[in-house]
């Protein structure tokens, strides 16, 4: 009995000792300046492609030495540099039957070259009936995978315009979607009928770089197998001005993953308890396609990977209160099951996601490495379906609530550690099937 006593005392005094590690490491000044250098105005919404994504690069890129982290294995440096094409559109010029339309009017899906021309021995004419659904019939034109000229009724005006303003956005491509053929779509508004016409469609395609930062901590007796910390930086740059203030500062989405993501990678390298290789990872281009998740999984063997945390928007209470967070997928693997387990006796608790509807585990970076079987999972607090400051100006350091960042990053360190000790594997993923 008094042996059953003595090993009580000295697991309570471990996890005394590991809880006051993680509080001198993982603390609130330290939290602080993450978050707030993230979403400050000086990192201009850190939208891709922009100077702003490169400072916030570069600070990550400081923090990752400051902790001692190692560059991915073949990168000389923490950025794992890839790229894309940005093609901006510059002038659309259409006439039917002799007559110019005016430029509001005209909607162009796939015309990715830097010069587009067609007319009607290349196009086929299509019109939308007024009577179906204007989203649904827009959707099986773009992917049609055939050049047509599209007449829009002018009841569908409003619709036709909130997809003008998606449409026209400078799109991000890969080299094959630029120089190869591809289907054209070009709709008009208010056309009821066309015989001859001409279509001339101008763009500016240039070649840029994204770059994730990664760093890694090189495991010991099972350092083939990788287990992922993740968060993507970027956001959305410059939004319409409310109240004067245009900058979408991103602070909840995802400078809050990101700081999370870095306290841990401090965390654990102090921690030296790591037998599987660790990797942190600021993805890129989540905002606009997840580009970043996507180039880095190619990268690796999914089956070399044990497990994924990626971390999203953590900056306020979940739906279950506070010392809560809820896992994404929760049912798909036996994850949170081994998170929760590593908690017992923590107020924390880890929930399976409320908002199905959502599909927010496809939804995340953590999706292109859960589809190939990997227990990639997303742990965040947002309330999705009421969160009002989401994709807005007002996302801003002030709104959030850092004692819960704090929480749910002591959180995630504590239940991760069978994981990252080597001593619990989670159960694989039914990858998805290849339509």
């Amino acid at each position: 009995m008094k042996k059953v006593f003595l090993f009580t005392l000295v697991g309570l005094a471990s996890l005394q000792l590991k809880a006051q590690q993680i509080d001198k490491i993982i603390t609130r000044e330290y939290t602080d300046h993450l978050i707030k250098t993230l979403s400050s105005d000086d990192m201009q919404g850190r939208a891709t492609f922009t100077p702003g994504i490169d400072k916030a690069a570069t600070f990550i890129e400081s923090e990752f030495k400051k902790i001692g982290l190692q560059p991915l294995p073949g990168e000389k440096t923490f950025r794992q540099t890839f790229y894309k094409y940005q093609v901006t559109r510059l002038s659309t010029s259409v006439k039917l039957d002799g007559k110019d339309i005016a430029a509001e009017n005209i909607l162009v899906s796939g015309a990715n070259g830097e010069e587009v021309k067609l007319n009607q021995s290349t196009l086929s004419v299509v019109k939308l009936d007024p009577e179906k659904p204007f989203v649904a019939q827009l959707r099986a034109a773009v992917e049609s995978k055939k050049n047509q000229l599209v007449l829009v009724d002018p009841k569908f005006a409003d619709l036709f315009n909130r997809y003008k303003g998606y449409f026209d956005r400078p799109a991000t491509l890969d080299e094959k979607d630029v120089s190869g053929p591809s289907a054209v779509q070009v709709f008009v508004l208010g056309a009821d009928a066309a015989t001859n016409y001409e279509v001339v469609v101008k763009n500016k395609v240039n070649k840029m770089p994204l770059f994730n930062v990664a760093g890694v901590i090189p495991g010991k007796s099972k350092a083939k197998e990788m287990v992922i910390f993740s968060g993507h930086y970027d956001h959305l740059g410059f939004l319409k001005p409310v109240e004067g203030d245009s900058i979408a500062n991103g602070a909840d989405d995802d400078a809050s993953g990101t700081t999370a993501m870095i306290a841990l990678a401090k965390y654990y390298k102090a921690s030296k308890n790591n037998e599987r290789t660790l990797i942190f990872v600021a993805f890129t281009a989540e905002e606009i396609g997840g580009f970043g998740a996507k180039y880095f999984s190619e990268k690796l063997n999914p089956d070399d990977v044990v497990a994924m945390f990626n971390i999203e928007m953590i900056g306020k209470d979940s739906k279950f209160g506070k010392n809560t967070a809820f896992i994404t997928g929760f049912e798909r693997s036996d994850f949170g099951k081994i998170l929760q387990k590593n908690l017992q006796g923590t107020a924390f608790t880890f929930h399976p996601d409320p908002y199905p509807e959502q599909n927010l585990f496809y939804r995340s970076d953590n999706a292109t490495l859960a589809a190939l079987g990997v227990p990639a999972h997303t742990i965040s607090t947002d309330k999705i379906d009421i969160d009002k400051l989401y994709h807005s100006v007002k996302d801003e350091y002030s709104s959030l609530d850092v004692e819960n960042i704090l929480s749910t990053i002591k959180a995630i360190a504590k239940s991760a550690i069978t994981i990252v000790n080597g001593t619990d594997t989670p159960t694989r993923i039914p990858k998805l099937e290849k339509k």
